[in-house]
């Protein structure tokens, strides 16, 4: 994936879906008050069972939707988390992430949206 457009993915079942957030989007967590950018999509579910069993039942998500992996911050902290697409919305506030690792990723175009920066191979 190349930018924040929507994205097929094709998880080892074969079957091709369709990832609503790219690399680069900014997005919110719908229940808890963080948000952060996409760096990496899962197609389905790629993470341990104790992890997921660890999330309390009642919003304990489907897994066999895309995964995000997210430079995410909230008030107090910066962190990397991992979170189903029916828990996130995009984030229309416009404001910029703070999170340290973002620079490392991404840089801002000049509309403020956050692009890959390119990699070369040593």
């Amino acid at each position: 994936m190349t930018d924040t457009t929507m994205t097929d993915l094709k998880p080892s079942n074969g079957t091709i879906r369709t990832a609503k957030f790219g690399l680069g989007a900014v997005v919110r967590h719908r229940i808890y008050p963080f948000r952060g950018v996409v760096f990496d999509v899962d197609p389905i579910f790629d993470n341990t069972e104790e992890w997921w069993l660890a999330i309390p039942e009642e919003v304990r998500p489907r897994k066999d939707q895309p995964f995000y992996h997210l430079l995410a911050e909230n008030a107090e902290s910066e962190y990397v988390a991992y979170v189903s697409e029916q828990n996130l919305v995009p984030d229309t506030s416009g404001e910029a992430l703070r999170h340290a690792g973002i620079a490392e990723v991404f840089e801002r175009d000049a509309n403020g949206a956050y692009r890959m920066r390119e990699r070369h191979a040593n």
